[in-house]
């Protein structure tokens, strides 16, 4: 896909809010998170892979959501336990 349009992504994401949400959730997983993108990368920036996997079905808010509550659940119990020491 050479082009993403919003029409595309709209498809599969109820409204352009939700679609803003989506995307810059997933560019930042992309650029930031070290997660791999599930579509060829091709020299995008990690926006336009965002929208394109959006565009493509492969992406939406509850993959995007799960992914962020596995990535922060040992960071959690990392202050659990420090809590739990402390009450001792």
């Amino acid at each position: 896909m050479a082009r993403v349009t919003v029409e595309d992504c709209l498809d599969n994401v109820d409204n352009r809010f939700e679609l803003v949400m989506l995307a810059t959730k997933r560019s930042r997983q992309l650029a930031t998170g070290g997660k791999e993108p599930k579509v060829p990368w091709e020299n995008d920036k990690p926006t336009v892979v965002a929208l394109r996997e959006i565009a493509s079905g492969l992406i939406d808010n509850e993959i995007v959501l799960l992914e962020d509550v596995v990535e922060e659940e040992p960071l959690f119990a990392a202050f659990e336990d420090e809590a739990n020491n402390e009450a001792l």
